[in-house]
């Protein structure tokens, strides 16, 4: 049994990494500002409090854990994070939380830490054509993220690396494209464009209109969170450090993405377009690196996630 340190564990993907680590026998403490939102928490201990506080941190960072996974940041779909008017707090908050965890993690003489990056920090000009965005980990640099949250998942990743190069921490980092999945944000504003659609088609009727930010054009891959999680395990247990790209080669535009929302709903849904944050014309995985040093990549189809995410939305719309 490993004693496992789960930070964010109240958010989506931090509350299924939760559950799979426990499936898998092990003992888990999560820290989180709030608890899970649409299911209790599988964690042995659960920990409310904010991770900005460095004397919560020490308190929470206690002994040296097997594995700590580093989840918790500020962030949302791109109705939060490219208005800009969330920008100091999106980068004060996670920042903060990284500068916080690294050094007590090191001061602890925790084994293993995992660093959840994300895909915002590849360059805005190679994804400016939606259908050859380029996202290989060798193209970060010369660095040109396209919003705030990029340019500091960009700075902690450097971080973590640092720690690496200095402190000989055990560090693996994960670039993560669009997770998606059930029990994730779908309303309120932080919800990202799957549980934002699902969303939209479960609450009209056969027939209706929605809108849509943008032509419809731009194009993304989505991830599901099984496969995300995989991808975590299969980089913890292994002696790369990467950043590595996870997330899913399939790429489709955001139309598209709507169409097949729509399939699965049973319904003929029109399609409106608006002006709205709409981020980098372009963005899909590159899962060369993580073929050659994981030996995997995922396989999951993205209609299938889509069928049992939008299940779920529909039922938490009419309930």
């Amino acid at each position: 049994m490993k004693k496992i340190l789960v930070l964010g564990a109240g958010g989506f993907i931090g509350s299924h990494l939760v559950k799979r680590l426990k499936s898998e026998g092990n003992w888990v403490r999560g820290v989180d500002l709030k608890y899970p939102e649409y299911s209790k928490t599988l964690a042995d201990e659960f920990i409310i409090g904010d991770l900005r506080d460095q004397q919560l941190v020490n308190k929470v960072v206690d002994v040296p854990f097997d594995e700590i996974y580093q989840l918790a940041a500020d962030m949302g779909g791109a109705g939060y994070i490219f208005t800009g008017e969330h920008d100091a707090d999106v980068m004060h908050n996670s920042a903060t939380i990284n500068l916080n965890v690294l050094e007590r993690a090191r001061i602890i003489g925790a084994k293993k830490i995992f660093y959840s990056s994300s895909a915002c920090m590849y360059p805005a000009y190679n994804q400016t054509e939606p259908n050859n965005p380029k996202c290989s980990e060798d193209s970060a640099y010369p660095a040109q993220p396209d919003s705030e949250y990029g340019w500091e998942k960009l700075f902690s990743e450097r971080l973590y690396l640092s720690y690496n190069r200095n402190y000989k921490m055990d560090v693996h980092i994960a670039r993560f494209h669009n997770i998606f999945g059930p029990e994730g944000t779908w309303k309120d504003g932080k919800e990202k464009a799957p549980a934002a659609i699902c969303r939209k088609v479960a609450m009209v009727k056969d027939g209706a209109e929605i809108e849509i930010w943008g032509d419809g054009k731009q194009t993304r891959s989505f991830l599901y969170i099984d496969e995300c999680l995989e991808g975590v395990a299969r980089l913890m247990n292994s002696n790369f450090s990467g950043p590595v790209n996870i997330g899913s080669e399939e790429m489709v535009t955001i139309d598209k993405l709507v169409e097949m929302v729509a399939k699965i709903s049973g319904k003929e849904i029109k399609i409106k377009h608006i002006s709205g944050p709409l981020g980098v014309r372009g963005r899909n995985s590159d899962n060369k690196l993580i073929a050659k040093e994981l030996g995997w990549k995922p396989t999951k189809k993205l209609e299938d996630g889509l069928a049992v995410t939008y299940k779920w939305i529909e039922q938490q719309v009419n309930a």
